[in-house]
């Protein structure tokens, strides 16, 4: 019963308070605005993918030598 619990209160944490702001970008006339939010995320991904990669290669040269 209280595991149910706790599942109940993680779904409805996410619904009313996580995805509050995706509700007022899907609610938005706006199409311009919407879509270049989703770029943003796109571009910090893009750039933390980079210098994740930037990292990986720096420590295998460390360790070739």
């Amino acid at each position: 019963m209280i595991a149910n619990n706790i599942f109940k209160a993680i779904g409805d944490f996410c619904t009313n308070v996580l995805f509050k702001p995706f509700d007022a970008l899907r609610s938005m006339d706006n199409w311009w605005l919407q879509t270049s939010i989703s770029w943003v995320f796109i571009v910090i991904t893009f750039i933390a993918f980079i210098y994740w990669l930037s990292v990986l290669k720096k420590n295998q040269k460390a360790e070739i030598e």
